[in-house]
């Protein structure tokens, strides 16, 4: 039976717009829906959150909060988000729809992929999540349900529900935000998170790709976190025998549990993952895993298996919501009145005598009489606990997302009354539309009680403060402090900024923008250094002169054959006249002479010839020539052939004329 003909929202108008036709999936937060735009007349999918998070602001925040961020990202690979708004106990988003599946279904039709298919999915991943982190956001809820594979083969990055600021992303609610088998360990200690916990979840997820299974299974959510925080994760070829060993460094480097030991971000990720690949043959990419299932043959489930939908949805670990409480109450139950007979001394027992008087011989039947006065007196009992329970109070109804009219109109109809309005800035609801109320929607209140309504008076709008000469950890936290988030740092020389303060910000001081916009912060790296020749100096001496002009210096392990003697610097990393900042490092390379090669001889060859062979062998060539200059046979050569000299030294050639 088709489940979504049970949905209320299916074959609805949402917000006079949008005609929800089917549903498509059910996550943690919301529900998703294919949808049409009746004004557009095109196909899209309706992101529905969930009536029951629709009360908390919170939620609505987090939820309003991927509309902006995504909207921000012009990326071929990141889903796009059309539209977003509220409707009674409906908050919604409009998004692309892309036709296709996910790539959990993937896994669990085909197991695992081959290293070729794999990388082809995770590339495009990583240039989506890319482009988040460079723009200044992190994702945090990186996982195969939230990859979307269309139908002609596009790769897409759905799901920025739980993004934030890069810098912003601590939580101090005490709670974990997320899919367990992804989190990194960071964010399961102090519920921190940044670029890096991304590149965690992608190299979580390439696991999974490689190998048909995830990393760690538990009993309990509990088992699986404390072997992300006390296990290093297993090499994939340890699943998959064969399979090559730059796949394991990529997983391994993804998923170390030190975050300064994984790639910065997903761009650094990126490269690392093509390196990997050129270095992999066709017969090492299109390996067949074990794992692999046949899709033809076996369809339904493959790896994964017993997976339930509930261990792959977005969470809050411990999520903790309190229910309202249903008192049950213990009815007393009546105990009927003594009938004559049974009193002592009633007239029917040993040693009593007859009483004589009207009606003596008669009794009146009191069985229904009692019958009736328990049932009556249960129904009162139940009717004052009831009311005493439940019936003084009723539900304040749905009003998020209304103008005050609406909501007003819709308490009245509940039997309650407006106790009074408050207003408050919102980048969720629209001005003049209700964005909170006290008691909530879905809380109980007494009968003809009041509610206090909260007003949205819009968008807050933020200045951008001006934050040129101020060092950069104070300019990151007077972002914050102005509810702004710092986004790209880009670094360049000044001769008027100190070095590491803000030489200014894009979007310029003074502009305007909503809380929690990334400010992109370009940083001086101080007044440029020119940098010397230090080659043919000994290293005392070359690092006297770099020091002088403020460069630090590294001398590498290494030493190279070259023409400069011995002990002397044969090459310097930072080129002879760039530009470097105060402070920056330069490696200084150390000859170990020259290389010795055998001289040719070219005695009784013509000049050419002769000069072209000493060239070749790697030396330099100056001709002697006598008068009257009309030779041209080499007689002498200042190196005899078949000697050894110094490769790079000269060569004298004689030509004595005729």
């Amino acid at each position: 039976m088709d489940t979504t003909l049970q949905d209320p929202l299916v074959g609805r108008l949402l917000d006079g717009r949008y005609r929800v036709d089917a549903r498509i999936a059910v996550g943690g937060m919301a529900t998703v829906y294919r949808a049409v735009d009746t004004r557009l007349d095109r196909e899209l999918a309706l992101k529905v959150m969930h009536p029951d998070l629709a009360t908390d602001a919170a939620f609505v925040e987090r939820f309003m909060r991927e509309a902006k961020s995504v909207a921000r990202l012009a990326h071929p690979n990141v889903v796009g988000v059309f539209d977003q708004g509220a409707e009674g106990a409906y908050v919604y988003l409009a998004m692309e729809y892309v036709a296709g599946c996910t790539l959990r279904d993937v896994l669990r039709e085909r197991g695992a992929l081959r290293p070729r298919a794999a990388l082809d999915v995770l590339e495009p991943v990583l240039a989506a999540l890319g482009a988040a982190h460079r723009a200044g956001f992190v994702h945090r809820d990186m996982k195969p349900e939230n990859v979307l594979i269309g139908d002609d083969g596009r790769v897409k990055v759905a799901d920025f529900g739980l993004v934030r600021a890069v810098g912003t992303t601590t939580d101090s609610t005490g709670a974990v935000l997320g899919t367990v088998s992804y989190l990194a360990p960071e964010q399961i200690e102090d519920g921190s998170a940044d670029t890096r916990t991304d590149v965690y979840a992608c190299g979580v997820v390439l696991y999974e790709m490689l190998t048909g299974a995830k990393p760690y299974t538990g009993d309990t959510p509990a088992q699986v976190l404390y072997r992300h925080l006390r296990d290093d994760m297993p090499a994939p070829s340890a699943a998959v025998p064969g399979l090559a060993p730059e796949l394991d460094a990529l997983v391994a480097a993804a998923t170390a549990r030190d975050p300064e030991a994984r790639p910065a971000d997903a761009v650094a990720l990126l490269a690392r993952v093509r390196e990997a690949r050129a270095r992999l043959d066709d017969a090492q990419l299109d390996a067949v895993p074990p794992q692999a299932k046949d899709p033809e043959h076996t369809p339904g489930t493959a790896a994964g298996q017993g997976e339930t939908d509930a261990d792959a949805r977005t969470s809050v670990i411990p999520r903790v919501r309190p229910l309202p409480v249903e008192h049950t109450s213990v009815l007393p139950t009546p105990v009927p009145a003594a009938s004559p007979a049974s009193r002592p001394g009633s007239g029917s027992g040993s040693g009593s005598g007859s009483r004589s008087g009207p009606g003596s011989g008669r009794r009146v039947p009191r069985g229904p009489f009692l019958i009736v006065t328990a049932v009556l007196l249960a129904l009162g009992i139940g009717t004052g606990v009831w009311y005493i329970n439940s019936g003084q109070f009723t539900r304040v109804p749905a009003v998020l997302g209304q103008t005050e009219s609406e909501a007003t109109r819709r308490l009245g109809d509940a039997g309650l009354e407006v106790g009074g309005t408050e207003r408050s800035f919102s980048d969720v609801y629209e001005r003049g539309t209700v964005m909170a109320a006290d008691p909530a929607p879905g809380e109980r209140i007494r009968g003809n009680g009041r509610v206090v309504l909260t007003l949205s008076r819009g968008p807050e709008i933020v200045k951008v403060p001006n934050l040129k000469g101020v060092p950069l950890g104070v300019a990151r936290k007077r972002l914050a402090d102005e509810g702004l988030a710092p986004g790209v740092v880009t670094y360049a020389f000044s001769e008027s900024v100190a070095q590491d303060a803000v030489i200014g910000s894009d979007p310029e001081p003074g502009t305007e923008r909503a809380p929690d916009s990334a400010i992109a912060l370009q940083v001086s790296k101080g007044v440029p250094v020119p940098v010397p020749d230090v080659t043919g100096q000994s290293v005392p001496e070359a690092t006297a002169t770099l020091q002088k002009a403020g460069l630090k210096v590294t001398v590498a392990p290494e030493r190279v054959e070259s023409p400069v003697d011995a002990g002397a610097v044969a090459a310097q990393s930072l080129a002879v006249g760039s530009r470097a900042a105060k402070g920056d490092t330069l490696t200084l390379t150390v000859s170990k002479g020259p290389r010795m090669v055998p001289v040719p001889d070219v005695v009784g060859r013509g000049t050419d010839e002769a000069k072209g062979a000493l060239e070749a062998a790697g030396f330099t060539v100056k001709i002697s020539k006598t008068f009257p200059f009309l030779g041209d046979e080499v007689t002498a050569q200042s190196v005899p052939g078949g000697q050894q000299a110094p490769e790079g030294s000269a060569v004298t050639l004689t030509i004595k004329g005729l």
